[in-house]
Parts: structure tokens; sequence; C-alpha cells
């Protein structure tokens, strides 16, 4: 995943067709709307893996989206200063971005110092003498619900220190736990308090009255997170039913040491996110992404570092995850506390390498070295596993394919889009996309002969609109109901370049250019995560030929036991559409069901701590006679039972 300085440039291949797909659109405005389906005609079934998700470490993807902790800078990786000035990118915004010490000092700014005297975790610990105390502003609290915590302590001097913690709320009595006996060695202090009020200015103090301490780490929770995720978030995860979800990066991967990850959470090092803004807190790390996954029943995909990592590093990773115990790196994993093998299948090898922003880029006739040489090491440990490179249709891409075809079992392939003022040009810029790749894809395999008899698909790990202001956070876009009708006419063309596309994942799934939004206290669909939901849910595995004209965009497919033909259907205009449906070989007996996503507006949008304003209608489908009937600018899917 790239800059958004860079995002043009990957769009610039579409930005010459401009005018023609706005023609191209306009002339599609003038045609009659019209659907042919051949359903005798079927295609190469569509693979599951296309509803896959991609996750970062980036923005507040997992920190203030998936993971649950509720704190900035638990660790101290910042200096805590009297100049308290935290917010440095997107200040006006409700998700502004931490550029220095989140945490306030309660009282003489001389009363905290950073001591790097056998820190706690990182560089230092902050010091707190009394009568002084820590503050962290900003928390989101629901009035009733009750939140956990713990921090570690310990006394730095004679005197018996007096520790109490507060949850305050604006216009609300404060909540106040009296801490024990601090002894001269780190003891972590547990406790809860319910929130007296629902608002998202609430505040954790740290007061020292007497005394003097040593404040290794602090984290809060909402007590209903599950394993350390947001249950409001886990909950919509596990409608989209995702069957692969990719981590840690994009970009981060480049620079992440996946080391950093293991272990005690409090005692992993904070470090300087390498490929973003602010501080990578190594809470989330292997151990909590397979449990992640196991939590929503979905295989992980774990890319390796091939940026500023090496073939060794990535094969000790592998063995981490599926090596047994009598292994060096899988006794290590059973000393974390698991001792079975994680078996992840999927491995992604580096990503965007032909990327000049990306660390550790190099030239491609490198790389194709460097992409072999990870790949040969990595099955000397397990060589069953599934491995994908890092492509960009074109030379890059042709390159890998040449040298590498005997190391990869599919190729990546990355696309964003950004807006367009027509209604249907920018419904099209996505699938377009789609094809765009395959064709590609296509046409190399005839060109080169390395590939004779190799079946090298494509995985689209990277796929979505990008454009916008950041509402929630670093790159936190808003998705309109426009967004989610392109998302839907790209899945009908991931259905129609079935025989080529493997698997795609969306990216990313939270908060970051994200299908699903994360506020402090609640979380909900965009658009966009309505419509993969429904297609997930309903859309049929069986492609078959369908053919539209007008400003419309349809497929059909059959469910994989034939017993039901699906048809979605994208209306990229304002009207509603009584529509011509020549439908051949099959019978429908009817009646059937029907899913829309609609609304007289392009523009609405869903957000977290509104009523939703764009939602799934479900509603019965008569039998086709000779026509449907669809709502204006929406995204409708029907369901009937075949004779």
């Amino acid at each position: 995943m790239k800059s958004g300085l860079l995002l043009g440039l990957l769009c610039s291949v579409v930005s010459a067709a401009v005018y023609g797909q706005e023609a191209s659109a306009s002339a599609a405005a003038q045609a009659r709307p019209a659907i042919t389906i051949d359903a005798a005609a079927a295609r190469h079934p569509m693979s599951a893996d296309i509803y896959s998700q991609f996750i970062e470490h980036l923005g507040r993807c997992i920190y203030g989206g998936i993971w649950a902790e509720m704190l900035e800078d638990r660790k101290f990786f910042y200096n805590v200063t009297a100049d308290y000035r935290p917010y440095r990118r997107l200040q006006d915004t409700a998700f502004p971005v931490v550029g220095a010490s989140p945490w306030e000092i309660i009282g003489a700014g001389s009363s905290v110092t950073m001591s790097t005297n056998e820190p706690f975790v990182g560089r230092h610990t902050p010091v707190v003498r009394g009568p002084s105390g820590l503050r962290q502003h900003d928390l989101g609290a629901t009035a009733g619900k009750a939140y956990t915590g713990y921090l570690w302590l310990k006394s730095a001097g004679d005197e018996p220190a007096r520790v109490e913690l507060a949850l305050t709320s604006p216009g609300a009595a404060p909540q106040v736990v009296t801490l024990g006996r601090i002894p001269s060695r780190y003891k972590k202090f547990p406790f809860t308090f319910t929130a007296a009020a629902t608002t998202d200015k609430a505040s954790l103090e740290i007061r020292v009255s007497r005394g003097e301490v040593l404040v290794g780490t602090v984290s809060l929770m909402p007590s209903d997170n599950v394993s350390g995720m947001r249950a409001d978030t886990l909950a919509l995860l596990k409608e989209l039913k995702a069957p692969i979800y990719r981590w840690p990066g994009g970009n981060f991967v480049s620079g992440y040491d996946w080391r950093d990850g293991l272990g005690d959470r409090d005692r992993r090092p904070p470090r300087t996110n390498p490929a973003w803004t602010g501080v990578e807190h190594n809470d989330f790390g292997m151990h909590e992404f397979i449990t992640f996954c196991r939590l929503l029943d979905t295989e992980p995909w774990i890319t390796v570092n091939t940026g500023f990592g090496d073939a060794h590093s990535a094969a000790a990773q592998l063995e981490y995850c599926n090596g047994s115990t009598k292994t060096y790196w899988g006794a290590k994993r059973a000393a974390n506390g698991v001792r079975e093998p994680f078996d992840v299948k999927y491995w992604g090898v580096g990503n965007e390498m032909w990327g000049r922003w990306q660390l550790g880029h190099m030239q491609l006739e490198h790389y194709v070295l460097k992409h072999n040489w990870v790949v040969d090491t990595m099955r000397q440990t397990d060589p069953d596993i599934i491995t994908i490179g890092s492509g960009d249709a074109g030379a890059w891409s042709t390159g890998l394919l040449k040298g590498c075809a005997n190391h990869m079992d599919y190729l990546a392939e990355h696309f964003y889009c950004q807006e367009r003022t027509n209604l249907m040009a920018h419904v099209r810029l996505i699938p377009e996309q789609i094809r765009r790749k395959a064709e590609f894809h296509r046409k190399t395999r005839e060109e080169l002969p390395e590939l004779k008899g190799k079946d090298i698909r494509i995985a689209m790990t990277e796929w979505n609109y990008w454009y916008g202001p950041h509402k929630f956070g670093e790159l936190g876009t808003r998705y309109f109901l426009k967004d989610g009708l392109g998302i839907a006419a790209g899945l009908h063309e991931f259905a129609r370049q079935s025989d080529i596309i493997q698997s795609a994942f969306y990216a990313q799934t939270v908060n970051v250019i994200g299908c699903i939004k994360a506020s402090r206290r609640n979380a909900a669909f965009e658009t966009t995560g309505l419509v993969l939901k429904l297609y997930r849910q309903q859309f049929g595995e069986i492609p078959v030929t369908t053919e539209t004209t007008g400003q419309l965009d349809a497929q059909a497919a059959w469910s994989k036991d034939r017993k039901q033909l699906t048809l979605g259907v994208v209306n990229a205009s304002l009207e509603p559409m009584t529509i011509p449906l020549d439908l051949r070989g099959a019978r429908l007996s009817g009646p059937g069901k029907r899913w829309q996503i609609a609304g007289s507006d392009p523009m609405a949008y869903n957000d977290p701590d509104e009523t939703a304003r764009v939602v799934i209608e479900q509603s019965t489908a008569p039998a086709p006679s000779g026509s449907i009937t669809v709502a204006p600018c929406s995204v409708t899917v029907f369901s009937w039972p075949a004779e």
C-alpha cells in the first residue's frame, strides 16, 4: 500500500482514458437498459477467496479499530514533558494523529521525569513524584459500561507511595480506585471502572498523592473485549465471512521485525511505525493475528519482509508458525503458550517491491534473485506452503513471471481508484481496472514460454477506491453509496474473470480506506462493507454469460448446487428502472428473494455514531416474467429457485 502522493501515479494508467470513460458513460445513458442471461453457459467457478480482506499496521485499522486498547502510547514511547501538544497531524478532525506524548502532567511539569535506568520497556520509563500525576484525554466511554485495565508500578523512593486512578467524564462524578501498597519491584495492579456518562471526552488519571513511583505500562479496554479485540468490530467482521486475511502489510511489512510481536505484550518494544506515522505498539503480533483468524474462522495469510528483511528471517518466521516443538522456532512458539503449529498455508513474498516508496526497493533483476532466494529458503522449512509474488502489471510482473515461475503459486496485483463526477464513470473505474489486470495476464501467458503448462493466477491483494479527506484518522476515508455501487460492479467483474483471478483482498478492512468504520465507542458497515457482506452471503459461485446495456452492470451466477440462480444488478442512474430480462437455459419456479442497497443520494453514507442511512433491505422477488424492477442508485441481488 503506497502513500497518497503516489496514488495518482497508480491510477494514471486510467486517467488518460477519463474522457473516453465519460463519453462511454454518456453513451450508456442513451442506450435502453436490458439484461440477457444464458444460464446454460456456465463459466469457471468463482473462488470464494475473492471476498478476502487485508489489514495493515496503519492508522486506526488495528489500533483503534480491531484491537480494543483505548490508550495511546501506553508504553511511553514519547517523552512525557510539560509541553503538552500530542496531536501533530489531522488536528482538525475527530481522530487526530499523535506525534508527541498524549500523557498530560497533572501538577508541576518538573514532577515527571523519564528514567533510562533499567526501563520497564523501550528506552525509558516515567517517574512521577507526588503530589502529581499523569492523565490521558479523549477516551470514549458509554454510560453503564464496564472498562477493565491494569498498570505496572513500582516505588522509586523510601517514602511509601499512595496512588489512585480516576476515570473522569464531563459533567459526571469521577470514578476513583485507590491502589494498595506500591512495592519496590514492579507489580501489576488491575482495576475496573463503570462509566458514569456517555462521552468521547473521558480521561484516565494516575494520581500520585505521596511518594515517587515508576509507571511501567498502562492498559484500558472495554470489559467485553474478546481476546483483546473490540467486540463491536469483531461482530461485523464475522458477518463479512472473509475466507482469508492478509497481514501485516502493506508498506509496513518492509520495515517490520516479526520478532517484536512475540512474548509478553507489556514487554514488547514500542517502535516508530516504519512506513506510516505514529508508534507501533507491537501489542498485535503473530499470536494475536492467529487468534484473530481463529475467532473469525478464516485462513491467515502472512506477508514476509523482503524489504529490509532476508530469506533466513522469513524461514525462521515460517518455522515459528508451522514447525514442531522439536525445531528451534517451534519450541519458541511453545514457550509463548502454543504447542500446536499454526499451519499457515499462504505466504506473501514481499509487498510492492516494485515501488520506490518501499523500504528496501531494488531493481527488477535484483529482486528476482531475492524472491527466489526467499522462497527456496522457506521451502526448505516447509515445502507445502503456497507462495505469492509481489507483482505490478507491466514490465515488473512480466519479469517476475519469467524469472520466478517456479517459485510462486500466485502473483499479487494492486490497484486503487479515485473519483469521477459522472456516476456511471465512477462505478466503471473498479471493473475496468480488474479487467485490465486480467487481460494483461492472459496476454503474458500467451507470450512467455516460461508459463507453458503453468497456471499462475492473480491474487488481487489490494483493491478499492481511495480518495477524500481522512475522517477516521490516517487514510480513514469515508465511503458513499456510489462507492458501494462500484464495489458491486467489481465483484461482477471478478466473476467474469474467474478463470484467472483466484483471490482478492479488499483493502483495508477497518477505518483505513475500510469497509467498516469504528469510532471510539461504536462500529458500523460502510456502504462498501454492506455490498461485500451481501454478495458473500447471497451471490452464487458459478458465473454464467450475462450481457447488459444501458446504465447497468449485471452478472448472474448459479449457487454451488445449481438449485438457485442469483443475479446482481447495479443501477448507476438516479431513476428507477424496469429492465427487460431475457433469460435462457433455465426455468425458474419463483418466488425468490431480493436484497437491495439503495438511496436517492449517491453521496449517502453511514457513520458509526449515527443511525444508518444505507442498509440492506430484503423482500420477496416474484419469478421474472420478462422484466425486473430496481430502485435508483442501487445494488440489488435476486435469488430464484430453479426447476
